[in-house]
């Protein structure tokens, strides 16, 4: 359903050096990069997922958070190490999470704006 989603961004280089770290632990990359912007997604694709540069961006609402696909747990691990090593806020670690569904393995982060993200997996049991 969705092409891509926009997060507006107090500190673009804060928040890349974040991103850049978690989602190159899921495989994601840099697929283009300007002085306000930048865009993520699979090597060779296209974006998927960007920052922009918005100063005075607003805090998120409480009850929006974002998550990002995973190719397995170990993935999953490294994706909130790398969030907590470059800024973020640990909000839930690596985990099964049953009340989500059965083989819903996931973890939970804050960054540097106050987003709520995730990166899950879920595996048939």
């Amino acid at each position: 359903m969705l092409h891509h989603i926009s997060l507006g961004v107090g500190d673009l280089g804060r928040s890349a050096r974040l991103y850049d770290a978690a989602l190159a632990a899921l495989g994601y990359v840099r697929v283009w990069a300007y002085e306000t912007e930048i865009g993520y997604g699979s090597p060779g694709g296209g974006d998927k997922f960007a920052l922009k540069f918005r100063g005075d961006a607003p805090a998120p609402t409480p009850g929006f958070h974002l998550a990002f696909a995973a190719a397995s747990r170990a993935a999953v691990d490294r994706f909130h190490a790398a969030a907590l090593l470059h800024g973020g806020r640990d909000n839930g670690a690596p985990g099964l999470r049953p009340e989500y569904g059965p083989g819903y393995y996931a973890a939970f982060v804050i960054d540097p704006d106050g987003y709520q993200i995730e990166a899950v997996i879920t595996e048939t049991v």
